[in-house]
């Protein structure tokens, strides 16, 4: 510690001043004392301070670097200076009720994290929300109705756990190997237990594809990002089918980077990333009619199907459509069912391109059969070589998912944001003010909402956040089909 430089110590002193005067705002006795002149000691100014974060009025805000470990132990201290205790603040549960931090009540705790490690096993971290719990003492899941063994009770100070024998309301706690209780379980020692009200977390936009190093990772990832999620339910996992890749979605990069390192140091998986791919679909341009034919012969049964079609466009959002138009029994009824089998398996492979088809309406005008060499697979596969003719006469136009995004931000930065959107090719749809924040309502292309949750972080200062609340199909500029259809073409 040493002395403000000369160069900032005026400003320091204008900064301090606009502190104090909004930590005595809020309070009417030492407010009239400092509008007179006098002085308000640092100790005063604490307790004032404490009983306005109690309320929830005012959220103080320290600058440290965690990476570097500096500020840490400030941090610290303004915790218990400032924070409240657990006996001030009721804890709110899922009914609207509240439950006090009352040592003599049956105990309540709930689990606000959990953790692999590769000595101990599962870590769970845990609040005692009221009551006293104590080793070996068995509690139940008050939502699955599972029931838990506290074999070791611990202390934590950073990773290291100190082992205690019992932990009452209002403190903070371990306890390893629990075989069922994931983040935000409420354990109870009573029958009727109401569960804690789970935090809110943000949901997880940052998406990227994983692509395993080897064949040993790929059999690994599974079970590795399982692990990841139980530890972190911030992570989401998914599947995209078309592209067979696992994707994983997160708060941002940073976090994205933890999880690649986890996945690599803890779990033994090393993975790759790539960009998801967007969920292109098409849909023919205009009516057109193909046959589908199938003939082979190679001694024996052979394979004879003949199906004539006929492809219109349909209104966005329609699907598929299947008509059987056939008269006279060219196609016996056993076989139109398989017409329409090929039909949707062609739409949904998206032939050559794989770009799955939407939104046409097909019907079946004739055909021809063989008695002996017709099946229901010839069907299927002359009804989806018909399909795809009547695509190429009709022509194909490609459709792009349109996201229906609400994003709040504070009122100062709408016009970054608004600005933003539009370079993404989004179309505002509605604005207003909510409590001092501004909620802009937008249609914006998904292809252009990749990296929308780092970008908007930093455009909003972090004080930023949106939600998806809609998604539509709409046709893509040609200048972009024809891209996307060029990248689709050579892709494997």
């Amino acid at each position: 510690v040493e002395p403000l430089p000369d160069d900032i110590a005026d400003h320091e002193h204008e900064v301090h001043d606009r502190v104090v005067e909004e930590i005595v705002a809020g309070d009417d006795e030492q407010l009239e004392r400092y509008l007179e002149g006098e002085d308000i000691s640092p100790s005063e100014l604490r307790t004032t301070l404490a009983a306005e974060v109690l309320e929830g009025i005012e959220f103080p805000v320290l600058v440290g670097s965690g990476v570097n470990g500096i500020g840490v132990d400030r941090l610290l201290d303004e915790i218990c200076r400032l924070g409240p205790s657990p006996a001030a603040r009721p804890t709110p549960l899922d009914d609207g009720s509240t439950i006090d931090a009352n040592a003599a009540a049956d105990p309540l705790l709930y689990v606000f994290s959990t953790s692999s490690d590769q000595f101990v096993g599962r870590i769970t971290r845990f609040k005692v929300v009221a009551g006293k719990v104590s080793v070996n003492a068995t509690l139940d899941d008050v939502v699955a109705g599972e029931r838990e063994k506290l074999h070791g009770l611990f202390r934590m100070c950073g990773s290291e756990l100190t082992p205690v024998s019992e932990l009452v309301a209002g403190e903070i706690g371990a306890v390893t190997k629990l075989n069922h209780a994931l983040t935000g379980t409420t354990l109870a020692g009573r029958p009727g237990a109401r569960p804690v009200r789970a935090a809110e977390r943000p949901v997880a936009r940052y998406a990227v594809a994983l692509v395993p190093a080897s064949q040993t990772d790929d059999d690994r990832l599974s079970d590795a990002l399982n692990r990841l999620v139980v530890d972190d339910s911030a992570y989401a996992v998914s599947y995209d089918p078309i592209t067979r890749r696992t994707v994983l979605a997160t708060q941002g990069e940073a976090h994205l980077s933890v999880a690649l390192a986890r996945l690599g140091d803890q779990y033994g998986v090393n993975v790759t990333t790539e960009e998801t791919r967007v969920a292109y679909r098409r849909t023919i341009a205009s009516a057109a009619e193909a046959q589908g034919r199938l003939k082979k012969q190679s001694g024996g049964h052979g394979q004879f199907a003949v199906v004539d079609l006929r492809v219109t466009p349909l209104p966005r959002g329609s699907g598929f459509e299947f008509v059987d138009a056939v008269v006279g029994g060219a196609i016996p009824k056993q076989y139109i069912a398989a017409v329409e089998h090929g039909v949707a398996d062609a739409m949904t492979s998206g032939g050559s391109l794989g770009i799955p088809v939407v939104d046409v309406r097909v019907e079946c005008l004739d055909g021809k059969t063989h008695s002996v060499d017709s099946s229901d697979m010839a069907f299927r596969t002359a009804a989806a070589t018909g399909f795809a003719d009547a695509l190429t006469q009709g022509g194909t136009v490609v459709l792009e998912p349109i996201l229906r995004i609400e994003v709040t931000v504070p009122a100062e930065v709408q016009g970054d944001v608004l600005g933003d959107l539009s370079s993404r090719r989004g179309r505002v749809v509605g604005s207003d003010l909510v409590d001092d924040r501004q909620v802009i309502t937008a249609d914006v292309p998904e292809a252009e909402m990749r990296r929308y949750a780092v970008d908007l972080r930093s455009l909003a200062h972090g004080r930023g956040s949106y939600e998806v609340i809609d998604s539509s199909y709409e046709e893509l500029p040609k200048q972009l089909a024809d891209k996307v259809l060029a990248e689709a073409s050579t892709r494997d």
